[in-house]
């Protein structure tokens, strides 16, 4: 495990994000890493019991129900009610973790004051000589979210004592956690979302009533076989990773890592062997899945999934990404390298209607989680651009 020390050049610029000379795939493709257990980074949070309903708390700020309140949910941060400051326990820049409901294990980076009402709690860095900025906490609680959140359920709730023990990886350099990774990452993630548009966190009324519908456990659920959705497909043609030439450009070489999408970087072959785009990309041995919006090329031991359904999509592909992942995450590594009877065979769950997979209702909850997702870092980059407009303009008046 790496050393929790931050590197001297973070201590020297910390909040100020450096040049960020290669792309997101390509910084990820190069970044070493290391596992850490949540509890040997994090101490949870010993908070006063408050003595209040949530069906007697405003869900608006009042003069006196000022504090925002902590209760299990992913809307709003979990973050649905207020209360007075009178007797609270008030926190700021610290993890929340829900550890009740539907949406066990939900996990939010809280950079303003806020308290714990119930089935919540929050989490503290330990090491309180390396403070953290927002763009680390950011990157942890995205960490974290992933071995969590949707891996603990009603009857396996996300209470500290068994999310303590959770791994989670995190980038190392000279065998310490990499913080400037970590800073330099979201701030170039928080440029892709400005220049690919994707700044808009606004749920729609379709995308809130998913939500709303998933909370209070009004998805009706069934389990179907693979092989009853997807035809499972061989690859086109295996491309040895030891005889082609990996750039940043071409088409995708998808093999079994379970980084960047399965993508180890492009290639340029001939195009007949190219697999087929809006399906998923299985990696034997591995378990990895992933959604391939463009024709790729492969590796060895990769499945191709081609969806029997022509209403199959990104969004609701991502859905099947990760109700695929959890069910096969009950088979040891190497299984019968998942052969193709294996991955026919195996159940996997999705929300229905008449009986059938419902399409639609996947495709809006991936949207409305995709807004909850990007929410915290559009926001922060908003807060520093328009902290930066105030700074030019008060040069501007003093000119």
């Amino acid at each position: 495990m790496g050393s929790l020390q931050f590197t001297k050049a973070t201590k020297q610029r910390r909040g100020k994000p450096g040049k960020v000379d290669a792309s997101l795939s390509k910084k990820l493709q190069e970044v070493k890493w290391g596992e850490f257990k949540i509890g040997d980074l994090f101490d949870k949070i010993r908070t006063k019991s408050l003595r209040y309903k949530t069906s007697e708390l405003p869900s608006k700020a009042t003069k006196e129900f000022i504090l925002p309140a902590l209760t299990a949910g992913i809307q709003n941060q979990g973050l649905n009610n207020f209360v007075p400051k009178d007797n609270a326990t008030i926190l700021k820049n610290v993890i929340s973790i829900s550890a009740n409901g539907a949406n066990t294990g939900a996990t939010f980076y809280q950079n303003k004051e806020f308290t714990i009402l119930q089935d919540a709690y929050a989490i503290r860095w330990k090491f309180t000589d390396n403070l953290l900025t927002d763009n680390h906490y950011l990157y942890l609680t995205a960490s974290i979210s992933k071995v969590i959140f949707g891996n603990y359920e009603w009857t396996n709730k996300a209470g500290w004592e068994r999310i303590k023990t959770e791994k989670i990886q995190l980038p190392i350099k000279n065998d310490k956690i990499d913080f400037d990774f970590m800073e330099n990452f979201i701030a170039e993630l928080e440029a892709y979302l400005s220049v690919t548009g994707l700044k808009d966190y606004t749920l729609t009324k379709e995308e809130q009533q998913a939500l709303d519908d998933f909370e209070s456990d009004q998805f009706s659920f069934s389990q179907f076989r693979t092989g009853y959705l997807f035809y499972i497909n061989s690859y086109k043609k295996r491309f040895d990773a030891n005889k082609v030439y990996i750039s940043d450009f071409g088409k995708p070489y998808v093999v079994r890592t379970n980084l960047c999408n399965g993508i180890r970087g492009y290639i340029n072959e001939d195009e007949q062997f190219l697999n087929e785009a809006n399906t998923l990309s299985f990696g034997q041995d591995t378990a990895t899945i992933f959604y391939q919006k463009e024709p790729y090329f492969t590796g060895d031991k990769i499945k191709i999934l081609k969806s029997k359904d022509d209403r199959f999509n990104k969004l609701n592909g991502l859905f099947f990404v990760s109700t695929m992942q959890k069910s096969f995450s009950c088979f040891s590594w190497g299984r019968s390298s998942f052969n193709t009877n294996i991955i026919e065979k195996q159940f996997i769950k999705l929300p229905i209607k008449n009986g059938q997979p419902n399409y639609s209702i996947m495709e809006t909850f991936i949207s409305a989680i995709q807004k909850l997702v990007i929410k915290d870092v559009v926001l922060y980059a908003n807060k520093k651009i328009a902290a930066t407009k105030m700074v030019v303009q008060s040069e501007n008046n003093k000119n």
